[in-house]
């Protein structure tokens, strides 16, 4: 994998990496994960697509003074990284927040979007239950791995955060993905847009999927049957071949 980074983009070190051949196609990654959220996905995209991927501000490599960062901070962060190529966007969870403000905000940097396990934040979002907040704040990865995956999935996991951060920075990236409100800008979204989620997703529910699909015009939603948070690692090999086609235009 080449690496880029630290980089002083934005007059903050971002730590940028690159694999693969192809045109670029741009990962963006969950709350307080670095890159590392795509280990064993990125490779699926490698032999296709120069994929692209960073730290967000205070994980793996990219380390400085902890602010009052916001999702929109870092899409200006992602559109810094694309420096002026147009680019796939994939998102998931709070990088699918990410990927809404850099596709309204930086049209011509977004070729194609898809959007995975998301929601457009704010009032009109379906926000996760009380119960489920009580259940993540005990941090037990027990927890995590049930809200993530189903009980047939026994694979390792490397979605339930980066365990460098420390804990301001962690707080800084729950500020910011709680904080998320695209929906007054998600009209503005030009790219045609794939919008993905497991219908079991108690983390993020699956009824922001449709909300996000009528907001954003040319839009295609795909609910994955039984998925959960995690639906998109733990069924990669059903959703790749959706995602390459709908990037690359196929049926």
């Amino acid at each position: 994998m080449d690496r880029r980074g630290p980089q002083a983009l934005s007059e903050f070190p971002l730590a940028v990496q690159e694999s693969g051949q192809g045109p670029p196609l741009l990962l963006l990654s969950g709350q307080a994960n670095s890159h590392d959220w795509w280990t064993g996905i990125r490779s699926r995209f490698e032999s296709r697509f120069r994929v692209i991927t960073f730290d967000y501000r205070g994980t793996g490599g990219s380390r400085g003074p902890v602010a009052d960062w916001s999702t929109a901070l870092f899409a200006s962060d992602a559109a810094r990284v694309l420096a002026g190529r147009s680019s796939f966007v994939y998102g998931t969870s709070m990088g699918g927040r990410v990927a809404q403000f850099l596709a309204a905000h930086h049209p011509s940097l977004v070729s194609r979007l898809v959007l995975a396990c998301t929601s457009p934040g704010g009032v009109h979002a379906f926000e996760r239950s009380n119960e489920i907040r009580q259940r993540l704040a005990t941090a037990r990865r027990d927890t995590l791995r049930e809200l993530f995956y189903t009980p047939a999935w026994s694979g390792h996991s490397h979605l339930f955060g980066d365990p460098t951060m420390s804990p301001p920075e962690a707080r800084a990236h729950l500020r910011a993905s709680n904080r998320h409100d695209a929906w007054d800008v998600l009209p503005r979204i030009e790219a045609p847009t794939l919008i993905l989620h497991g219908t079991d997703d108690l983390m993020v529910p699956s009824a922001n999927a449709p909300l996000l699909a009528g907001r954003i015009p040319d839009a295609t939603l795909h609910l994955h049957e039984g998925g959960r948070h995690g639906f998109f690692d733990e069924f990669a090999d059903d959703l790749t071949p959706v995602i390459t086609a709908f990037l690359e235009g196929r049926p």
